[in-house]
């Protein structure tokens, strides 16, 4: 596990996080091929079979990788309803995935006060929210970014510059659900730092490839949307280098606020 800096500042350089949601490929090809493609992190959701060996494998094999545990569900009791009905795949809970090696939580809902007052030292917290109120209860706990999810069924761009201004420009959102290529340009300048994105946003070719072993079709696609990630970030802040700018130097040059 990293430390809560380290992984902020590394999701806030990369400007990109791909959700792995594609079990048939090989997770630490996947990560690997990331990195080739300057992006040093990954958020492995819990929807995939037996995640958190998914999360162990990855970090065994790439120490100093940035891993994030998605799709999380922050209520035992529904965590415990669950198992009884899914016996054979259970979803994880947020301390299984924290003993797992995840440097960084993303929920599609909110996260318990409890929770924040246990990890929230030493892990990057990302919440899902979907209206004004849930963003600034979580903001107000410690979330670091607000996923704003679904992002496509919230209203995408137009939703993401509807909340942004009674919320003051002030917290981090980070739209995950329907990103791609061509709206990801909009988001940006629409003052969005962070983009979380699947496989979705990338062609569906290159996938298939990747499944068969050859992974140089997806790091590509990998790269491209890097590219696009930091082109516009660069044309939006001219004066931010996004390579090597710290969670501190950009609040101070943007505005937002990492709850560090």
């Amino acid at each position: 596990m990293h430390s809560r800096e380290r992984t902020l500042n590394t999701l806030l350089q990369d400007g990109f996080i791909l959700v792995f949601n594609q079990p048939k490929l090989d997770i630490v090809k996947t990560a690997k091929s990331l990195v080739e493609a300057g992006i040093r992190n990954m958020e492995v959701t819990c929807r995939i079979p037996n995640p958190l060996d998914a999360m162990r494998t990855l970090r065994a094999a790439m120490p100093e990788f940035v891993i994030g545990a998605a799709s999380l569900v922050d209520s035992p009791g529904f965590l415990d309803h669950y198992a009884l009905a899914n016996a054979d795949d259970p979803i994880p809970s947020v301390a299984q995935v924290v003993d797992a090696g995840v440097d960084y939580l993303v929920s599609a809902g909110a996260f318990r006060a409890e929770t924040y007052d246990a990890f929230d030292s030493d892990l990057v917290f990302m919440p899902g929210c979907g209206t004004v109120t849930e963003v600034t209860t979580q903001f107000a706990l410690g979330a670091n970014l607000v996923k704003v999810f679904p992002a496509k069924q919230l209203g995408g761009v137009g939703f993401v510059k509807g909340v942004d201004a009674p919320l003051h420009k002030f917290v981090p959102l980070v739209p995950t659900g329907g990103t791609n290529a061509d709206n990801i340009p909009d988001y940006i300048a629409a003052g969005v730092l962070v983009v979380g994105g699947s496989f979705s946003a990338v062609a569906p070719d290159a996938i298939t490839q990747a499944i068969d072993g050859d992974f140089a079709s997806l790091t590509s696609e990998f790269a491209r949307l890097k590219s696009l990630v930091d082109n516009h970030r660069a044309a939006t802040h001219p004066t931010l280098d996004f390579s090597t700018a710290t969670a501190t130097d950009i609040s101070a040059a943007t505005g937002r606020c990492f709850n560090l």
